[in-house]
């Protein structure tokens, strides 16, 4: 980040110069009296040099992103005990806490998505819909932004999505990702500005990279941190590899990952992360900034495959000091486990995948991955 909010940076500045002010009048001769007054050769003075104080560490924050997060399909899928206790296997940390929300919660508003056929929605039709009470198990977990900049935003329809936001709003958690939406959180006395962009109309828009990138400028000017989550690319096993170009899939244009990517970074994005294939995708260091291209699936109760590399994801979490450099970084490796629910992996699966992809899709920008999830630019 190079604009806006660096009130720490200006206040230590201000600190170093009032200092050198005190030096520079101690060191003047002031006519008066008092200061007339014989001093006594090899007496000490008794009075007490003030010692500057050392000035503070600039703050750091803490960024942490899950993959996507479905939590079951109302009315017939959902999990059991009201799903109070979804996310107690895969615990959340970090200053900051977002997720790619696949769900709408809201009650049936009657809008149909999927066509019919033969009584049954059209195959490779999918549409989500969870019960408003849950975004309260969404603020347990620690969730505090939801990105909504998908395909899943208008299952159940404008009125689905409007009712979503005031569900989120209700429960204290914050929604990204709408047309020239630019949330802002503050963090540790630091304005971080996250941003959601997907394929779609009805979002803020990654297929328009001059204008996404214009949004992000926005953004920069306005706070210490700039976080852009993107819904990108083509979806399965299949999809994988991070590759330059355009990704399309089911007829759609799907965006290019590296280049919207760097070009959000380019633009004043001090964090990337991406959501969509529903499977891990590499990681890299650009221009000192972390992108990560697809963090799979935290949880797909009943509605997405746990078997292979669809059930496989990690959380990645990015400190960050207010200038947006880089101090640390960790990927915490989680599986989906009974039909759904977001588990730690004691195999860390995610870590060598995240780690091969890395290294064969993006080469010498690729992050380092150690054996305990630490990241680091190579």
């Amino acid at each position: 980040m190079v604009a806006g909010g660096k009130n720490w940076l200006v206040a230590g500045l201000a600190a170093v110069m009032l200092l050198g002010v005190g030096a520079v009048v101690v060191g003047f001769t002031i006519d008066t009296d008092e200061q007339k007054k014989p001093v006594s050769a090899g007496v000490p003075s008794t009075e007490s040099v003030p010692v500057p104080t050392p000035s503070a560490e600039p703050p750091t924050v803490t960024i942490t992103g899950t993959g996507d997060v479905i939590m079951g399909a109302a009315p017939t899928l959902l999990p059991p005990n009201g799903g109070r206790d979804f996310f107690q296997r895969a615990p959340l940390t970090g200053d900051l806490i977002m997720g790619n929300l696949e769900s709408p919660l809201t009650e049936d508003t009657g809008h149909k998505k999927c066509k019919e056929v033969n009584g049954k929605p059209e195959e490779g039709c999918f549409a989500f819909r969870l019960p408003p009470g849950y975004a309260e198990h969404l603020k347990t977990a620690g969730f505090g932004v939801l990105n909504l900049a998908n395909n899943h935003t208008l299952d159940m329809g404008p009125t689905g999505l409007a009712n979503t936001r005031k569900t989120l709003a209700t429960a204290g958690l914050k929604p990204t990702g709408g047309p020239g939406e630019i949330t802002m959180v503050e963090v540790k006395g630091l304005k971080v500005a996250v941003l959601g962009f997907s394929p779609y109309s009805w979002g803020a828009s990654l297929l328009d990279v001059p204008k996404a990138a214009e949004l992000v400028r926005t953004a920069a000017t306005q706070a210490d941190l700039v976080v852009v989550q993107m819904q990108i690319g083509a979806e399965g096993a299949a999809y994988a590899h991070v590759k330059p170009g355009t990704e399309n899939f089911l007829g759609e244009n799907r965006g290019d990952p590296i280049k919207f990517a760097r070009a959000m970074v380019d633009a004043g994005a001090d964090l990337i992360i991406g959501h969509g294939p529903h499977v891990l995708r590499g990681m890299e260091f650009y221009k000192g900034r972390l992108i990560a291209y697809s963090m799979g699936n935290f949880s797909g109760y009943r509605v997405l495959s746990s078997a292979g590399p669809t059930g496989i994801g990690g959380v990645v979490s990015a400190t960050l000091r207010a200038d947006g450099t880089w101090v640390s970084g960790k990927v915490l490796p989680t599986v989906m486990v009974d039909g759904g629910y977001p588990s730690i992996d004691p195999k860390k699966q995610a870590l060598t995948l995240i780690r091969d992809l890395s290294k064969a899709d993006l080469k010498a920008s690729a992050a380092t991955i150690g054996d305990d999830g630490a990241l680091t630019p190579q």
